[in-house]
């Protein structure tokens, strides 16, 4: 496990997003180590409680152990696109007043080699959020043929090179299997042939691959949806996002639901049927220039707020 300490992105201003009410009930989906869970527990009073989601099992031993010192926080290990499921399994009845998903990968995730969602180290082939489900990025990797392998780096990573990419590890398992973070990182570092300024030349193949293993884009999608179902009346859904495609699926979710659905015109409706469920809070915020210089792993992060409508 790495010691490396893990700074909670937009850690104040998600908070604050959150119009935390000390009796309320809050979800955070994504408990990481922990740095919202305790900012929220701080805002809340006895009556208040916290329910914590993580899929990690790292992640929820460290849960754990805070919920031994605080009976207002109930720790939940679950994938968050079963945002119903843990909240309705950790005993909360009717709605809940904000929901926090901090999306991505962790600094201990990403710092730990032996998870393997890093090209800096060597370590094994992973990249699981949770390394007792699923197929690691290496099993995938060792059954997909080269048209797979060039989708999902396109799709996930954005990746130009994809093709050219999945070709090379399509031959290079023939002699042997990819099976670990640098034979990946040297494989696509030498096939790939121009590289992004300050950007080591696998980091698309790896967020790609990470994405893949862990279906991150549909696990937000499923979430966002029974999120918006769970909270009550004026309650916050806050989301903080650190790429592209993961930003697009909560942009469009929270302008849909505050536009409301689409009806063919003249249809008879009443007010209610045809509006949104939220209404969008404030504009997007972005980490300023002091947390980035303090966590450059920040730089990306994008915040965005919406409350639900009665």
């Amino acid at each position: 496990m790495s010691d490396a300490p893990h700074r909670s992105v937009l850690l104040e201003e998600s908070v604050q997003a959150l119009a935390i009410d000390p009796n309320g009930i809050y979800v955070d989906g994504t408990f990481g180590r922990g740095g919202h869970a305790r900012a929220i527990l701080a805002r809340l009073g006895t009556a208040g409680r916290l329910v914590a989601i993580d899929r990690d099992p790292e992640a929820i031993a460290a849960a754990r152990s805070l919920a031994a010192a605080d009976p207002r926080l109930t720790v939940m290990q679950s994938r968050f696109g079963d945002l119903t499921g843990a909240v309705r399994g950790a005993g909360v009845k009717g709605g809940v007043a904000g929901i926090l998903l901090d999306l991505g990968v962790s600094s201990p995730q990403l710092d730990t080699p032996a998870r393997g969602f890093s090209f800096n180290a060597e370590g094994p082939l992973d990249m699981r959020m949770d390394p007792a489900h699923g197929e690691s990025a290496a099993a995938w990797l060792a059954r997909a043929d080269a048209e797979q392998i060039a989708a999902v780096l396109y799709e996930f990573g954005e990746e130009r090179f994809g093709a050219r990419i999945a070709r090379a590890i399509v031959a290079a398992r023939v002699a042997s299997p990819v099976l670990t973070t640098r034979a990946l990182a040297d494989l696509v570092a030498r096939v790939v042939p121009t590289r992004e300024p300050g950007k080591h030349p696998a980091t698309r193949t790896f967020q790609a691959l990470r994405i893949q293993v862990n279906d991150e884009l549909g696990e937000l999608t499923r979430a966002l949806a029974q999120g918006c179902d769970l909270l009550a009346a004026a309650g916050r859904l806050v989301a903080i996002s650190f790429h592209s495609l993961e930003d697009r699926i909560v942009k469009r979710f929270m302008r849909d639901e505050a536009q409301g659905p689409r009806l063919p015109k003249g249809l008879p409706v009443t007010a209610a049927q045809s509006c949104g469920r939220l209404r969008l809070v404030g504009k997007p915020t972005r980490p300023n220039a002091a947390e980035v210089a303090a966590n450059p792993r920040s730089r990306s992060a994008i915040l965005r707020v919406a409350e639900r409508l009665p």
